[in-house]
């Protein structure tokens, strides 16, 4: 494959090169099904750490099945899902929270009759130490300051982009090894949608690694180390942010032509 070329923002991203090739996630040969209809179909990948990873496909594809697999909300038939080399599959979700594994889900699945502040004493309630739950709150407050403003607020009173934020920084909470972002710019504006993406990139600029999954593939290419391309529940493309950008099928298929 050959490199598109990309944007300003996109090129000092991608030039900061990941330091630390260990593999943090990975997928070996994962099957999962929903009774007698197959989702995903021996699927194979790896995040290693520092990176953002993109998961790019239609509706239907098996993006948010990989994603509720590795969290252990969907267990699958065959195969396994690896944690610094560790096996979890199909281990409860909050077994895998506990390891280092966050997930914000597609849809926010913030509590909306709660208040922001409530929202994140949630996402920190695996954290014991108050030292370090402290931080993570400065670390959310310094990424997120509108999340900051608000904490008295409902949830549900928040905009749109707001309560993605805070889904965000509910997650964040949580002190994960690895990020796992489900369609995090799912029904914004486009002006909200540019201001998720580049918290993302602030996110892993602050070292944190990142599974995406994203239906806005030009937005999540421009910004991800490596992609793989899902097509009913098989990986049939994968290469670099900008390899993908560049790939006449994939223009095709998802990128407008």
């Amino acid at each position: 494959m050959s490199s598109a070329p990309l944007d300003h923002g996109s090129q000092r991203l991608l030039q900061n090169t990941v330091q630390d090739a260990t593999t943090v996630l990975e997928a070996r040969d994962l099957h999962v099904a929903y009774g007698a209809v197959k989702a995903l179909h021996g699927i194979n990948f790896s995040v290693r750490r520092g990176e953002i990873v993109t998961l790019i496909g239609g509706n239907g594809a098996g993006k948010s099945t990989t994603m509720n697999t590795v969290m252990g909300l969907v267990k699958c038939q065959s195969g396994q899902v690896l944690l610094r080399g560790q096996a979890i599959t199909n281990m409860h979700a909050f077994e895998i929270v506990r390891k280092g594994v966050s997930l914000s889900p597609e849809g926010r699945r913030i509590f909306l009759n709660l208040s922001v502040r409530e929202n994140l004493e949630i996402g920190a309630l695996i954290t014991r130490d108050k030292a370090r739950k402290a931080a993570l709150l400065e670390e959310v407050y310094t990424l997120f300051p509108r999340v900051k403003e608000r904490l008295s607020q409902l949830a549900g009173t928040l905009s749109g982009g707001e309560q993605q934020m805070l889904a965000l920084a509910r997650a964040m909470m949580q002190n994960p090894e690895i990020l796992l972002l489900d369609e995090p710019s799912l029904g914004l504006a486009p002006n909200l949608v540019q201001e998720i993406f580049e918290k993302i990139v602030l996110l892993n600029n602050e070292g944190k690694t990142i599974l995406l999954v994203e239906q806005n593939a030009y937005q999540a290419l421009k910004i991800s180390h490596r992609a793989y391309v899902l097509q009913l529940g098989e990986i049939v493309m994968q290469g670099s942010g900008a390899e993908l950008l560049a790939d006449d099928k994939v223009k095709a298929a998802y990128l407008g032509g």
